[in-house]
């Protein structure tokens, strides 16, 4: 019993031992730097690569007599003098080369008739745009005789990870620059519209307001982590939730630009799809909703080179996850035309691999692309055969065919016909090539007829010239 008990007492204070908690050694903060968390280093090496973009833009506009009135003013809309009007805009900008290559956003620059960029320490310098494209929302600027410039080296975004610190760097309401702090709050945000731009962007919850379009997102290591572009927001300012273009995308622009590309030239995937929701996934038997099923290819689809069908899911392209049809043409647009991604894909229950080989747009069939000129009603109107390449070039459909209006001039703007517009019939004649459009547009009646499809509406347009 005794030595029961002396057992006990043994074990007891054992296990007070090693409940006992240990105590934490009381350090003395030895400087400023172990009291205060500052981002200064940070801002100190990013800022002085982001600018004040200001640009102006001559719009021309139609003075009605009925402007105060919304029915009349829409129903005269055509009528009235046309005067051109100077607007003024505002956003940011960032140096990506010391030679004065600017990356910013395409609505901020992309129609602009004079740009003027400010530097951090106060230098200024007039901007050309090497390539704008609208579809991204990036452009690219050069600065004018500049050199030996501060530039941001570019972060892999694809490395980026939601709770990083971040900080956003810009020109808000033109107040001069201004950097707030965040962290990244969301990957792969797929959004039908943001800015001028679709597609696939990172979200932050780092303060943006008007002026800070086109402006940094940095990391803690003062790298470019994206192009800040858009916010979601009903009362105009900052709720948290901004949208950044990835710096992978961007890196593929400038290269472009670099390469002397006035657009930015996509590959092409050649497909149609969807991602797969909760009830897709029940019925291809996956146990949770993830990738992006193939509705239909195109018999010249780099894809379907690459052995794949309609049915097939695309669960991975380039080492990444794709969960919509927005993801697949960020990572091939990042990727760039020539190179090759690796695509994983599910058929039929069974994970493959595959190989695709990105290529351009192809001109199959040939464009045929046509003007009419002459003493033509239709003088100045210009058409060509839609392929790939037209589909990427107007934003059609990957489903439309036939003929497209490319452009209006001249006469043929008292016609009502826009760029993007696909020609059905003229004069009750199909149009089903470009050689249709010149020959049933040498008539010389004066009241017409013309179908065409606008936005996928089905439209018959009657006048007379």
């Amino acid at each position: 019993m005794a030595t029961a008990r002396g057992l006990l007492g043994t074990l007891i204070l054992v296990a007070l031992s090693v409940a006992a908690p240990l105590r934490a050694e009381t350090v003395v903060p030895s400087s400023q730097s172990q009291i205060t968390l500052s981002f200064t280093p940070v801002v100190k090496a990013a800022a002085p690569a982001v600018v004040n973009i200001y640009a102006t833009v001559v719009v021309q506009r139609r003075q009605s007599m009925f402007a105060a009135d919304p029915f009349f003013d829409q129903l005269f809309r055509d009528f009235g003098q046309v005067t051109p009007q100077i607007e003024n805009s505002l956003g940011s900008g960032v140096i990506v080369s010391p030679d004065g290559l600017v990356v910013s956003n395409h609505h901020v620059v992309g129609q602009a008739t004079e740009i003027r960029v400010v530097l951090n320490d106060g230098r200024e310098y007039l901007a050309d745009v090497l390539l704008a494209d609208q579809q991204s929302d990036l452009a690219v600027l050069q600065l004018q005789g500049a050199e030996d410039l501060p530039a941001l080296p570019f972060r892999n975004s694809d490395e980026v990870e939601v709770g990083e610190l971040v900080l956003a760097i810009g020109n808000p309401f033109g107040l001069g620059q201004t950097v707030s702090s965040g962290i990244v709050s969301g990957l792969a945000r797929s959004v039908a519209s943001v800015g001028d731009g679709r597609g696939y962007f990172l979200q932050t919850d780092a303060a943006i307001n008007p002026g800070n379009s086109g402006g940094a997102l940095v990391d803690m290591a003062g790298r470019l982590v994206g192009i800040n572009t858009a916010i979601l927001t009903r009362s105009g300012g900052s709720n948290g939730i901004g949208f950044a273009i990835p710096a992978n995308l961007v890196a593929s622009v400038v290269d472009q630009a670099k390469a002397g590309e006035t657009r930015f030239r996509r590959p092409w995937a050649g497909v149609t799809g969807q991602e797969v929701d909760a009830g897709l996934a029940e019925a291809l038997g996956l146990d949770r909703p993830e990738g992006v099923i193939l509705h239909s290819l195109h018999p010249a689809s780099p894809f379907a080179a690459a052995g794949m069908v309609a049915g097939d899911v695309i669960l991975s392209l380039g080492g990444q996850m794709t969960n919509s049809p927005q993801e697949v043409i960020f990572r091939m647009s990042a990727a760039g035309i020539g190179s090759e991604l690796q695509v994983i894909y599910l058929r039929d229950g069974t994970r493959r691999e595959a190989a695709v080989r990105l290529i351009a747009p192809p001109e199959d069939p040939p464009r045929e692309a046509v003007t009419i000129t002459g003493e033509n009603w239709f003088r100045g109107l210009s058409v060509a055969r839609i392929n790939p390449a037209v589909q990427a070039e107007m934003d059609l459909p990957p489903s439309s065919e036939g003929v497209v209006v490319t452009d209006v001039q001249d006469l043929a703007a008292r016609t009502g016909l826009r760029p993007g517009d696909i020609l059905l019939a003229i004069a009750d004649q199909p149009i089903l090539t470009t050689a249709d459009v010149a020959r049933a547009t040498q008539s010389t009646q004066r009241f017409w007829r013309v179908d065409i499809l606008r936005g996928g509406q089905r439209i018959g347009m009657r006048f007379r010239l």
